[in-house]
């Protein structure tokens, strides 16, 4: 019986973490627009970025996995 729930909630957590991920996607580009363009060589790459979000996202659906499960 708890199974499907744990699954509603990874469901839940994925897409809330997409929507979030598509909101910042636009708010950075509206940020360059407004023209702070910062040199290429003083930031670090979009995979870096991407890596660090998917792994803290991972991390959180780990808690909440394991919350669920002590519940």
């Amino acid at each position: 019986m708890a199974l499907p729930s744990v699954w509603s909630e990874v469901r839940v957590g994925i897409l809330f973490l997409s929507v979030l991920g598509l909101l910042s996607v636009r708010l950075v580009g509206a940020g360059q627009d407004s023209g702070s363009i910062i040199p290429a060589e003083s930031r670090p790459c979009v995979d870096c970025h991407a890596f660090e979000f998917m792994q803290r996202a991972l991390q959180d659906l780990k808690k909440t996995a394991y919350n669920l499960d002590t519940r």
